[in-house]
């Protein structure tokens, strides 16, 4: 089943600047071949439940892996016989905003 999730991953208590281990987690996401964006606070993947779980996994223990306490926030919107719903969801909010129905 197609799921899209909203996922954070972050070192906890290791300093103030976190980029660097950020950066480390998204390169593990954007190489799974998911479908995938990233904005300021989160990271949103979409495909089926069991390839974007085992990201989620592996992105976590890039740095767990190494020791690191690790922060995870997931949410997830499964819709069933629905796909490509990281674009089509903000497409028709934006479609009503610009007045259409």
């Amino acid at each position: 089943m197609n799921v899209l999730v909203a996922l954070a991953i972050a070192p906890y208590g290791t300093g103030e600047e976190l980029s660097a281990e950020v950066a480390e987690v998204i390169r593990v996401i954007r190489a799974s071949g998911l479908k995938n964006r990233t904005n300021s606070m989160f990271t949103e993947i979409e495909g089926e439940w069991d390839d974007v779980m085992r990201v989620v996994k592996d992105a976590t223990f890039v740095l767990a892996g190494k020791g690191i306490r690790t922060e995870v926030v997931l949410k997830a919107d499964l819709r069933p016989g629905y796909t490509d719903m990281m674009t089509t969801k903000t497409a028709r909010v934006e479609k009503i905003l610009e007045g259409g129905q």
